[in-house]
């Protein structure tokens, strides 16, 4: 049921973002480029009425998907953290703690320039 309802709010995100590019508005956008005029493609009252009603429709489907989605979504109700294990503040890697008795291969200090005699 999850998966039908994603699949009809998927189209109708689509669908809604091509009715909302193809209307005409008050600069030039999309919809002149597209079909020459709306207007002569829909009649003389032009397409506003139909791609009004359309986007209204679609944005109420997509409302109630997205109410429905959450909806359904919300039975769990277990945050992503509540099982996630915690990390301890005193871990120190293996290799930062050092061997008793054991002398380091490299010097262990800050190192002055190289060339520079220190004194």
């Amino acid at each position: 049921m999850q998966t039908l309802v994603t699949v009809i709010h998927v189209i109708t995100c689509f669908l809604l973002v091509l009715v909302i590019l193809v209307q005409s508005g008050k600069g030039a956008e999309i919809s002149t480029s597209l079909a020459g005029s709306s207007q002569t493609v829909f009649g003389s009252s032009g397409g506003a009425n139909v791609f009004s009603r359309f986007t209204s429709i679609a944005a109420g489907v997509f409302m109630v998907t997205s109410l429905t989605l959450t909806l359904m979504s919300g039975e769990s109700k277990q945050s992503l953290f509540e099982g996630a294990v915690p990390a301890t503040q005193n871990a120190v890697p293996a290799a930062a703690v050092p061997t008793p008795g054991a002398s380091p291969s490299a010097p262990v200090g800050p190192s002055g320039p190289t060339g520079v005699e220190q004194k």
